[in-house]
């Protein structure tokens, strides 16, 4: 199975979170290799697993990956990326003064330039042509980040032209303009249909699609108008009896039918669900072989969950009266779903709720499907939420300067990585309105959120520092965060081993920031579902295994969401969750 026929030089992976970008990307890059090709498979996504897949460590610098030959592994990692950033920014001004190097590392210590050193990295890859390789394979993080990061080149391209003084965010020093080449460069590779391919990963689900089909046409727009369709997953059903798997197969031959207009054009290939998990290079090279698979034992009896429902989950948080509870996981888990179900079980038990959403491709308004008294919904909106903060800092600052500084100050605030610095803003007054009633938040996929914790942590250092020594009581977001009485963590993830390994770490980089998860949910579990198809058989061993690992120390609470013929879409499905039990 031959997922590109004809690969460019740059290949991109993107898709929903869940989708199995990962996979598929990672399988190509393989297959790739065995044809001899030299290739360089990158991640752009800050959770990555692909150390997990390929059992190889994960670096900002190629690695090989042994098992095969003449592939490389490269992560380019924020937090590392920033520190280098930094580091050469700061080796440009070995003459400065010691004060002057502090001022510009404190501008340099924010979410800001993490985001723009990842984007630095990556526009030297495209700028470059990543010499020694004969393909970029590039494994991005879920569509939002990077609908993002591919917008990146043209934003930051067509600020540098209009911005002749030197001005950003980062500051002066830090040497953009003299980049400007390298980001042209980026662009005109990503736009050439000569050398990038865009690859659409999507599941058989209409949720899915859509987004594949919404991210078809952002990507177009951008000048990214070379694309294939990938879908991942696609199951067929063996036993006519099995009424899971009769739905199952059922549901996504409709979704398929009913492809929307802009997945059309693309050229597409259907993936089957396999029943092993992709991890190691031999599974990953099985993920695209033609072979038939047939079942090697038959159906057994199935174990229990030890898990409880959702709904005594919403009993035990609507306790506290108020409160910010953060759904937070892997891509893909149904985060926005359950996120949805918990503001519906509280309005359920009599209290006013605010569900909102700090993830660039918002979908609670089709998860919601409708009003509800009681419950108020919103979205942290980066486009919104940028003019509201250039308003407000131009407002308070303006009055104080002539015509040439306010130019200039616009100018600054008009760069890209504003949007960063916005929607922390909106972040942390957000989390303030659950001092007297619930604040439910769905957030972005994992590698996003940690960018945005690491913003609150870089806040919070800022605040102590400048009110060090004195009587005043400064309460940031991330000391409320850090509260249990006032934060609830829930953690979502799929009972499979990629979507619990990545929820084990974000629980580890939790903790690190004094912040402990509350619970964790497992969602769409076939063995709550129960089946005997052979082929979801063999993929129950795998969950068992994954539940084990959950509630052998992972979580403190466990709670756990039956896979459901019918997705939980609309107040009622999302109500019938979380009902009250009698």
């Amino acid at each position: 199975m031959n997922i590109l026929p004809q690969a460019t030089r740059y290949l991109f992976f993107t898709g929903k979170g869940g989708v199995g970008k990962t996979s598929l990307s990672t399988a190509t890059a393989i297959q790739l290799a065995d044809t001899g090709r030299r290739v360089l498979l990158v991640s752009t996504d800050a959770a990555s697993n692909l150390d997990e897949m390929l059992g190889v460590p994960l670096r900002n610098e190629p690695v090989a990956v042994p098992a095969v030959p003449g592939l490389s592994v490269l992560n380019i990692d924020p937090q590392v990326a920033a520190e280098h950033y930094r580091q050469r920014v700061l080796d440009q001004m070995r003459e400065a003064s010691e004060e002057e190097r502090g001022t510009v590392r404190e501008q340099l210590s924010g979410a800001c330039t993490t985001e723009i050193a990842s984007f630095d990295e990556f526009s030297n890859l495209l700028a470059s042509g990543a010499p020694g390789f004969d393909h970029v394979v590039f494994d991005t993080a879920p569509t939002g980040h990077t609908l993002r990061l591919l917008s990146l080149p043209q934003a930051w391209s067509g600020f540098l032209k209009d911005n002749d003084r030197g001005a950003s965010c980062l500051g002066p020093h830090s040497g953009l303009k003299m980049q400007e080449s390298r980001f042209n460069a980026a662009l005109a590779a990503l736009t050439d249909p000569a050398r990038t391919t865009v690859v659409l990963v999507a599941r058989a689900e209409r949720s899915a699609l859509s987004e594949a089909a919404r991210s078809a046409q952002e990507l177009a727009a951008l000048g990214l108008r070379h694309q294939r369709l990938a879908v991942n997953g696609v199951f067929h059903a063996s036993d006519a009896t099995d009424a899971v798997a009769q739905a199952m197969e059922r549901q996504e031959a409709e979704a398929l039918a009913d492809l929307p207009e802009a997945l059309r054009a693309p050229p597409q290939v259907q993936v089957p669900l396999r029943p092993f998990d992709t991890i190691g290079v031999p599974a990953l090279r099985q993920l695209l072989s033609d072979a038939p698979w047939a079942p090697a034992t038959p159906p057994t009896a199935l174990p229990a969950l030890p898990a409880d429902p959702l709904a005594r989950l919403v009993d035990q948080l609507a306790e506290a009266g108020h409160g910010l509870i953060m759904v937070m996981g892997k891509g893909g888990v149904g985060k926005t779903t359950l996120a949805a179900a918990l503001a519906v079980g509280l309005v359920q038990r009599g209290h006013a709720v605010h569900l909102s959403t700090t993830d660039p491709a918002n979908h609670l308004d089709i998860t919601l499907a409708g009003s509800l008294p009681g419950l108020s919904v919103s979205r942290i909106d980066p486009k919104a939420e940028t003019a509201r903060y250039i308003d407000k800092i131009m407002t308070a600052r303006s009055p104080g300067l002539d015509a040439g500084e306010r130019a200039l100050l616009l100018e600054d605030l008009q760069s890209p990585c504003t949007e960063e610095v916005a929607v922390f803003h909106a972040f942390s007054r957000t989390v303030a309105e659950a001092r007297s009633a619930f604040v439910v938040l769905d957030t972005a996929p994992t590698g996003h959120s940690l960018l945005l914790m690491d913003a609150t942590g870089a806040y919070h250092r800022q605040m102590t520092r400048e009110f060090e020594g004195q009587s005043l009581h400064v309460v940031t977001p991330l000391m409320r965060l850090q509260d249990p009485d006032y934060t609830r963590v829930i953690l979502v993830t799929l009972p499979e081993v990629t979507p619990v390994s990545q929820a084990a770490a974000l629980q580890e980089d939790l903790r690190r920031a004094q912040v402990e998860p509350y619970a964790w949910v497992l969602n769409r579990s076939l063995l709550a579902a129960g089946t005997h198809d052979p082929l979801l058989q063999a993929r129950l061993a795998g969950e068992q295994r994954q539940v084990e690992r959950v509630a052998g120390g992972l979580a403190r609470r466990l709670f756990a969401v039956p896979w459901r013929p019918e997705p939980p879409v609309g107040l009622a499905a999302l109500g019938a969750l979380v009902a009250p039990q009698g």
